[in-house]
């Protein structure tokens, strides 16, 4: 038997205050005058005072990128034709700042400067044969684990699916609380609900390994101080729960309810945390304490949902889901194990969506 040899973040810096320390970094990578780097940063910072922060130099590049989509194969693509025109040579490194699309975008754009063709075709498991350009993560958002992840998850032509290999991991991340203390509720709580999801799917899945649970546990902890206990250092926990979670299924997987959303990210466009938080709830049968819990979460911050989305959707389109959702295969292996072909049926699926 052979065991997976994944790779992480080789460096990281977690504290308040750290994102100063971004010009720094940098200088390590800057080894000529005109060596330049690239800032994708979300653009609900534009004109806010962190835009002021960047450490941009003459010669960098400093691109808003607008993630009110969900991340695409041709925004990745867009977005790296856009930085080869930029200066006619390879940047020296690709910063993404922003929450986890963001992050999956620089990812992506790291890849595609260094691989030949379009993001596309390299949709899947280690498809990726080049290293890529050196990049950094700085979530201002925290709960999806994108910091710490192999994968850039981004919606195709055919599906929603990941660019995932070992070069697709963060170089270095700035994990700085301080980022993502003025996050709307909403965005906070959908986030946040990523990471907790995470946790209940791995735990209960069966890839489970004490690798998995050891990170699983201490985030789902920390997600209940977040949530729950409204803990004074809520940020500083919720940044340590989302990287965590990134780890705790880097050696495992996540299960049913990322399955379903993705049909709903793919088919609908409903951003991936919504989505999971959507799915989760009519999961009872598959996770009836986490479900149970989610649900007492939503209650303390007052947060509804939408109901009925799919009740009254055509056939075709519930099919087109139900697809997407199916051809998650490492994913429903999490769930029931050998034979997970026979239990995942289109009725099975079906009857989901039809309950969202």
């Amino acid at each position: 038997m052979s065991f997976k040899n994944f790779k992480v973040v080789p460096k990281m810096i977690f504290g308040r205050g750290s994102f100063a320390q971004l010009d720094e970094v940098l200088a390590e990578e800057r080894k000529r005058d005109d060596d330049f780097v690239v800032f994708l940063v979300d653009d609900v910072h534009q004109g806010k005072p962190l835009e002021g922060r960047v450490p941009l130099k003459a010669q960098d590049q400093l691109i808003w990128v607008n993630v009110d989509e969900e991340p695409t194969t041709k925004q990745v693509d867009s977005l790296t034709e856009q930085v080869q025109a930029h200066a006619g040579k390879t940047p020296v490194s690709v910063v993404g700042l922003g929450g986890g699309s963001t992050m999956d975008l620089a990812k992506a754009v790291s890849l595609m400067l260094t691989n030949p063709g379009g993001s596309a075709m390299y949709q899947g498991w280690d498809l990726i044969k080049n290293p890529a350009v050196h990049h950094i993560g700085i979530p201002t958002l925290s709960g999806t684990g994108a910091e710490a992840s192999r994968t850039a998850v981004l919606c195709g032509p055919e599906r929603k699916l990941g660019l995932n290999s070992d070069y697709t991991v963060f170089d270095q991340i700035i994990m700085d609380p301080e980022l993502i203390k003025d996050v709307p509720t909403d965005q906070w709580f959908y986030t946040g609900m990523d990471c907790y999801i995470h946790c209940i799917e791995s735990l209960e899945g069966t890839y489970l390994n004490e690798f998995s649970k050891a990170y699983g546990e201490k985030s789902l902890d920390l997600c209940r101080e977040v949530y729950i206990d409204d803990h004074p250092e809520k940020d500083d926990k919720l940044m340590m729960a989302s990287f965590m979670g990134g780890m705790s299924i880097a050696y495992s997987q996540v299960g049913a309810c990322h399955a379903l959303s993705y049909g709903l990210s793919y088919v609908l466009g409903y951003h991936h945390g919504i989505g999971n938080c959507i799915a989760f709830d009519v999961l009872e049968e598959f996770y009836p304490e986490g479900v149970k819990e989610f649900r007492q979460m939503m209650d303390k911050h007052n947060i509804t949902l939408p109901k009925g989305i799919c009740k009254d959707l055509p056939d075709e389109t519930i099919a087109k889901m139900v697809k997407v959702a199916k051809s998650l295969g490492p994913l429903w292996h999490n769930v029931y194990g050998d034979g997970w072909e026979d239990k995942v049926t289109d009725e099975l699926l079906t009857g989901l969506y039809r309950r969202i």
